[in-house]
């Protein structure tokens, strides 16, 4: 049984669980999976084993760093890893090996986390899934020709087979929580500014967020805890006070106020009938769990997805403007076309929507002054084919994790259950800014109370 981080954490602290025996239990279920899945770019298995033999030896001497010790971890590839190629998934940058490691990355590895290598993405966390990359995109655990959604794509399936207990991924427009979702996992993108940035590839300067995913809610909480944290050479990085984000996990949510966002996902975008299942169980357990739940209205899903993808693409085409006039053809299709739109937008029109940003924030704080949580889908539904994403799909129909990417507030998703084709769905809940614990608190007690982090991908076997 492939055990969660806080569970190992505990047996590694008891010495019943080796780090190296972890590890190795990790890699091999590497080697077999991901020549399915493709969830890594690169695999350093010398290193983790060397690193996983450094931290037994901590834990043999009395110095463990902590909760993390040993926990077989890996990074999406647009988090730079010093003397390891960092990709971001492209031929643009498929010689690029940094000198130094990103902000979080180090702050992992002084935790103690041991590193099984660099997790596939979008390209540049944005064009996705492509076919015409270095390498091939990853697949969704639970069937193979369905895709796990992007951009922390190869995070989600290497948390969901077990081949990584935790990992990273970064969130512009939802590429924490749309994986986290589609894979059955928990996915927390944090406040803006909450995690720092520096070092972490760019795609939109001001909707960026870094942030953890794992098997669990506490897991993910375990994560935040080491990646949290006032960073002065990221200038969005918040210098807020981290709380102790465990500290509620056990406390039940009764008193707690819940909003749910209904016509988020039932009239702007509907969603499929497991995941409006999933959502509506999920808000009578927790009114059944003590809760005070009723419906909110915030801005329409469209007034959030047109003021969001303006900025990011307008932000996307300043990062990549130099890079596309010297040679598009190092591109895939997906992100070329994308940013030669996105080339097309004028200042009038991201400063327009800098202005509606501002408007659209808030609303949504006057919407939901009373509540201490939101409840709404972080994806329509469940996985679709791998082969049969449109290019412009992410225009067609609003998506549901934008929106806290404009107003910069922590999400959580979660799974809460299973539908057509047996593939996972999720609910998103989230709080207002620097209220990751609550998130932590209500989605840890909805999960122990359900069975579904009993199950893994067939995969796994």
């Amino acid at each position: 049984m492939i055990p969660s981080i806080a569970e190992a954490a505990k047996q590694i602290a008891a010495r019943s669980l080796s780090p190296v025996e972890l590890t190795q239990a990790c890699l091999a279920r590497a080697e077999t999976i991901d020549p399915v899945v493709h969830a890594f770019i690169q695999q350093t298995p010398d290193r983790a084993i060397a690193e996983a033999k450094a931290s037994e030896a901590r834990v043999m001497k009395g110095e463990s760093r902590g909760v993390l010790e040993g926990i077989p971890f890996a990074h999406k590839d647009i988090y730079e890893t010093a003397g390891l190629a960092t990709t971001a998934h492209s031929a643009v940058l498929k010689d690029h090996v940094p000198k130094a490691d990103a902000y979080t990355v180090r702050k992992l590895a002084d935790a103690g986390v041991v590193m099984l290598g660099k997790l596939s993405t979008h390209e540049f966390a944005f064009g996705g899934p492509s076919f015409d990359l270095p390498w091939q995109p990853a697949r969704n655990p639970w069937n193979p020709d369905h895709m796990p959604a992007g951009s922390s794509s190869g995070t989600g399936a290497a948390v969901a087979t077990g081949m990584i207990l935790g990992g990273t991924g970064s969130d512009t427009g939802g590429s924490i929580r749309g994986p986290a979702a589609l894979c059955g996992i928990a996915g927390i993108k944090p406040t803006y500014g909450r995690c720092s940035r520096m070092g972490v590839l760019p795609l939109a300067q001001t909707l960026d967020h870094t942030g953890p995913m794992a098997w669990t809610v506490e897991d993910c909480a375990i994560l935040l805890q080491a990646m949290a944290g006032h960073d002065p050479a990221d200038p969005a990085s918040a210098d807020v006070p981290v709380p102790d984000y465990r500290a509620g996990i056990g406390s039940g949510v009764k008193g707690l106020r819940i909003g749910v966002i209904r016509h988020f996902h039932e009239t702007d975008n509907p969603v499929s009938p497991a995941t409006l299942k999933g959502i509506d169980d999920a808000a009578a357990f927790f009114r059944k769990e003590g809760a005070t739940v009723r419906d909110i209205t915030l801005p329409s899903l469209a007034e959030f997805n047109a003021c969001g993808w303006i900025i990011l693409l307008a932000e996307a085409w300043s990062v990549h403007e130099a890079w596309m006039k010297r040679d598009t053809s190092l591109y895939g299709e997906l992100l070329r076309d994308r940013l030669i739109m996105a080339a097309g937008l004028s200042a009038a029109d991201y400063l327009a929507a800098q202005k509606k940003r501002l408007e659209l924030t808030a609303r949504a704080a006057a919407a939901a002054a009373d509540c201490d949580i939101l409840i709404t889908a972080a994806q329509p539904g469940e996985a679709p084919r791998i082969d049969a994403v449109p290019k412009w799909g992410f225009l067609e129909k609003p998506n549901f994790t934008i929106p806290f990417n404009v107003t910069g507030w922590p999400g959580l998703t979660l799974c809460t259950g299973f539908g057509e084709g047996d593939l996972p769905v999720a609910m998103q809940l989230v709080a207002k800014p620097f209220q990751e614990a609550l998130l932590f608190q209500a989605g840890d007690h909805y999960e122990r109370a359900h069975a579904w982090r009993a199950r893994r991908p067939a995969l796994v076997g």
